[in-house]
């Protein structure tokens, strides 16, 4: 028997990203220059087309490659990272109550996740070949999930007032060591609140607790609010990374 020329792949597929788009769909989530031919001989041979990729901004090699290759840039993601071993937690200075999800609100969670993310300038609404509509459901179902499975998420914060939920917050522990903020969403109507920074402080003390050395948060490198109040509490710009877009058909 032949051997598979595409198991040690740097891509793979994305049951998830089909089932959103009805489209095949994979990802390829460390790109380089060397690397980049094994990605296209991967989607060819598994009849891919539409391919989400991302590289560092430090590698301009892989960049340029990419965009050779006919790929398009959607959108750049900076992290932050927070060090808890050396970093004081500030005080939550908010009068909003921040507590876990109860199972009786998963349904809240994603509407203030649709609320949210409607419009929003991530890499799945930059792509015209994209119905914005699904596009905005990719956070609603991403923020259901962080509810219901340990696997997407193992802490989700929301954010309480007069019976009435405001904005949500998702953590996942990815190591012994590390943290790390991966969803988050505030209703329009709410924000500038100081909800959003609650939901940090709250955090890295469940972070803390947890005997967690650091702590990451990317976002989109345009989204000014969310890094002066992540550089605010004591978050350090860490490094970035592009994610393109590539269409086969």
């Amino acid at each position: 028997m032949n051997p598979d020329p595409t198991a040690n792949s740097p891509a793979e597929l994305s049951p998830l990203d089909e089932a959103r788009f009805g489209v095949r769909s994979a990802r390829a989530r460390a790109v380089s220059a060397q690397n980049l031919p094994a990605v296209l001989e991967f989607c060819a041979a598994h009849q891919v087309e539409f391919l989400v990729a991302r590289c560092p901004t430090a590698d301009i090699a892989a960049a340029q490659a990419m965009e050779s290759a006919g790929f398009l840039l959607m959108d750049t993601l900076l992290y932050l990272r927070f060090n808890l071993k050396k970093q004081p937690i500030p005080q939550n200075e908010s009068n909003v109550l921040i507590r876990p999800v109860r199972p009786d609100e998963v349904d809240q969670v994603g509407a203030l996740a649709r609320s949210a993310f409607t419009d929003f300038y991530g890499h799945y609404h930059a792509d015209p070949r994209l119905d914005p509509r699904l596009s905005t459901e990719v956070y609603v179902s991403w923020a259901q999930r962080c509810c219901t499975e340990p696997a997407a998420a193992s802490l989700v914060l929301v954010a309480e007032s007069e019976g009435k939920l405001l904005g949500f917050r998702a953590l996942r522990v990815n190591s012994p060591t590390q943290g790390e903020f991966i969803l988050a969403g505030v209703s329009p109507e709410h924000q500038r609140r100081g909800i959003y920074r609650a939901f940090i402080v709250e955090g890295l003390r469940w972070c803390r607790q947890q005997g967690l050395e650091e702590v990451l948060n990317s976002t989109h490198v345009a989204n000014v609010a969310v890094q002066r109040a992540c550089l605010r509490v004591g978050f350090e710009p860490a490094y970035s990374w592009y994610t393109f877009h590539k269409w086969f058909r």
